[in-house]
């Protein structure tokens, strides 16, 4: 329910608490921390009721706010100590914490839980719809809570429904994240599909690129079942990519400054392999990219080190071949091209 606060399974972060929504027990202890400033950041998807929420918690918690302007991708790339160097407390909607990733500040999630959902209506849909018995479920942090009564129907209809438990980076047993699919991995080798519940694409996407199954993904609150995802399609698309930076020379090897996507260790290694094999590799360091960025440079491919959705999604944004580092060591010839592997943060 809203305001109250929801229970991750992963390792505690230092200086993170978790509300399931805004509500009277996140200005409790809003009011209970004593920040002398909080900053509040939104995903896209909320920036239109940002400034509301900053209002409220500024009347309900009596502390001043300040909004952070930029995009906010998910929970590893919270506002910075640079972006708002006065503000002692940060508060995150739309995202869980990711265990492994340390903290600037005192970080507040609020995760914005949608209790909404049916879930014996979604599983007479997913029996009419013929998807096979042995199925795998995953969901957005958003409707986490549909996964076991989403189980239980389902298994009360003879599927055989299985919930993975991911790695270090997940806070919760069916969780997705754009960069770690590693509970459905876990699980993939016994199920014949999986079923996405949440909305959009992106992580269904996500979800077809890292496990080699069926994707399947439902909108639980418009009741909306999707297609399967073209996964063939999809890994199509990137041999081209890779096929097209076989010959490369001058690779720019891109590390991301935000804390949860910095791999520089990652990319010093990628370039010690570009330079055994005969190429020049360039560290580019960032912290939002933006393709301009990349206009005009003296080379001829790129590898991704920081979220590898940059690679995967916006590929086509960028002027030369963006690959990932597991695409990248394909292209060098060190490693085949199937079967596919995504380029999973641990």
């Amino acid at each position: 329910m809203p305001g109250t606060t929801a229970e991750p399974v992963g390792p505690a972060v230092p200086g993170a608490r978790v509300f399931a929504g805004v509500g009277p027990e996140l200005f409790a202890a809003i009011r209970e921390l004593r920040p002398r400033r909080v900053v509040l950041q939104v995903p896209a998807g909320l920036t239109r009721n940002a400034h509301e929420l900053a209002s409220r918690i500024r009347t309900e918690a009596e502390v001043a706010v300040v909004l952070a302007n930029r995009a906010c991708f998910g929970a590893c790339d919270f506002p910075s100590g640079d972006e708002a160097p006065r503000a002692d407390l940060a508060v995150v909607l739309g995202h869980a914490p990711i265990p492994n990733v340390a903290l600037a500040r005192s970080t507040y999630f609020v995760e914005m839980r949608e209790p909404g959902g049916d879930p014996r209506r979604i599983a007479r849909m997913v029996r009419d719809a013929g998807l096979p018995r042995r199925l795998g479920l995953v969901a957005s942090v958003q409707h986490l809570e549909l996964l076991v009564p989403l189980q239980t129907a389902l298994a009360e209809m003879g599927f055989e429904p299985r919930v993975g438990s991911g790695d270090r980076r997940l806070a919760y047993p069916g969780q997705a994240l754009g960069c770690n699919y590693t509970g459905a991995e876990a699980i993939a080798s016994g199920v014949e599909a999986f079923l996405f519940v949440g909305t959009g694409q992106f992580h269904p996407i996500g979800l077809a690129f890292a496990v080699d199954r069926p994707v399947h993904a439902i909108d639980p609150l418009r009741n909306v079942l999707e297609a399967p995802i073209d996964r063939e399609g999809l890994v199509a698309r990137r041999h081209l990519l890779v096929a097209a930076a076989h010959d490369a020379r001058r690779w720019g090897i891109l590390v991301s400054t935000f804390a949860g996507q910095n791999r520089l260790p990652t990319a010093l290694a990628l370039q010690e392999r570009a330079r055994s094999r005969g190429r020049e590799a360039e560290i580019l360091v960032f912290d939002r990219l933006d393709p301009r960025d990349l206009e005009g440079r003296a080379l001829d491919a790129y590898v991704n080190t920081a979220c590898p959705r940059i690679a995967l999604d916006d590929a086509p944004s960028y002027p030369k071949p963006m690959l990932t580092p597991p695409e990248f060591l394909a292209a060098l010839g060190e490693r085949p091209l199937e079967p596919y592997r995504f380029d999973t943060y641990h």
